[in-house]
């Protein structure tokens, strides 16, 4: 993995084809990556065909940039294609941590702002229930005494090294026990997993989607990626990918994140009419030519774009 900034051109193409016309659509994508302090987006350009009457642009309630378009011409074919700028730079070193239950206790305490804020990601949601097997299989990585990161880390490599990678052996409703119980999923599943295993011990996970380098040894490039933050107190916000059993670092582009996939699905919405539907994506994360000298591009802000045109 390399540690110099690396500035990517992204693209995100997703094509629904249905069996009949559909009259109208509101269709939301969060397809814009996130600023950072180690991710700098200079651009980012989403298109739509047909399209849109209207688009409006809102960060939602986890501060992700949500795009929505209204299309309100009949059609069978309705694709989006988002193309952003990104500079990601090396992430800061880890500290030595604190033992995970001081972190544990920190969050029940929720004495300062960051653990108040990060108390609502050791609930349960959605997508991952509390379940006592959840919690259970986080244990032989959680030994008393053990520093969080480290704990995390192993729980991240039990995960890469016990469940198989199968792309189409699951679905989005497939329940995350079942996924437990047959060991085997995409990196969805995974991060469910292993966060719901964390908040079975009282820590705070979220859920992160992104990208990964395109071609390169990465399980699930070249497609929406997701993988694991785990607040770590003095470190903040550490990320995990027990996909790859890596810590996301320059591979990774990050585009938002939630309590679970249900809160950053890529793009999702409403259409009347349309019967039944195939939708093919399309995702690509190259590097620019600038960015082999392994020179770093500072950006002095952020432009977010968002407009209709063609594919």
């Amino acid at each position: 993995m390399t540690r110099a900034a690396v500035r990517y051109r992204v693209t995100h193409a997703t094509h629904y084809r249905y069996n009949a016309p559909v009259s109208q659509c509101l269709s939301e994508a969060r397809l814009t990556p996130r600023t950072l302090p180690w991710q700098t987006v200079e651009s980012t350009v989403i298109t739509s065909v047909p399209a849109p009457a209207s688009i409006t642009t809102r960060r939602d309630y986890f501060g992700n940039i949500v795009s929505a378009f209204s299309i309100v011409e009949s059609h069978e074919r309705y694709s989006t294609l988002a193309t952003s700028l990104v500079e990601v730079r090396p992430r800061p070193a880890l500290s030595t941590g604190v033992p995970w239950e001081a972190a544990r206790d920190a969050l029940r305490a929720h004495l300062t702002s960051d653990t108040l804020a990060a108390l609502e990601f050791t609930c349960e949601s959605p997508f991952v229930p509390m379940a006592s097997e959840l919690a259970a299989y986080a244990r032989p990585s959680f030994t008393p005494g053990r520093t969080l990161t480290d704990a995390a880390r192993d729980l991240s490599h039990r995960v890469f090294t016990e469940f198989a990678y199968k792309p189409s052996s699951t679905a989005i409703d497939t329940p995350l026990l079942d996924t437990l119980r047959l060991r085997r999923g995409v990196c969805q599943d995974f991060s469910h997993v292993m966060i719901g295993a964390l908040r079975g011990l009282g820590l705070a996970a979220r859920y992160v989607s992104g990208y990964l380098r395109s071609g390169g040894d990465y399980q699930g490039a070249e497609a929406s990626h997701a993988w694991v933050s785990v607040f770590c107190p003095g470190d903040g916000w550490v990320d995990f990918d027990p996909t790859n059993d890596v810590l996301p670092d320059t591979g990774h582009v990050t585009v938002a994140w939630g309590r679970d996939y249900g809160d950053v699905a890529p793009v999702k919405g409403i259409a009347l009419g349309g019967g039944k539907q195939v939708v093919d994506v399309a995702v690509r994360v190259d590097p620019e030519p600038s960015s082999q000298s392994g020179q770093s591009r500072q950006a002095d802000q952020s432009n977010q774009a968002t407009r209709p045109g063609s594919l």
